[in-house]
């Protein structure tokens, strides 16, 4: 099974949706809100971001080497494939 990442803020409704879509397919994933990280955490997740060019935008969803800026499960369906 590929593994899925999921940045998150803690009160953003479409990273709650993103959350919720991999929870009632059953899909594990990983989550961190990043509003609720420490310093050091946030810090990870910058980097993340950029290391995958791309700016920080909620929810960042990884799913293995690929990345999903925003809720959009039609993205998340072909790369759980």
């Amino acid at each position: 099974m590929k593994k899925v990442v999921i940045y998150a803020l803690s009160t953003c409704p479409w990273c709650r949706k993103a959350k919720k879509y991999f929870r009632e397919l059953e899909i594990p994933f990983e989550s961190t809100d990043y509003d609720k990280a420490d310093k050091d955490t946030q810090q990870a997740i910058k980097q993340d971001c950029k290391a995958h060019g791309e700016e920080m935008s909620f929810p960042f969803v990884k799913i293995d080497d690929d990345v999903v800026v925003g809720y959009a499960p039609d993205k998340y369906k072909k790369l759980l494939k």
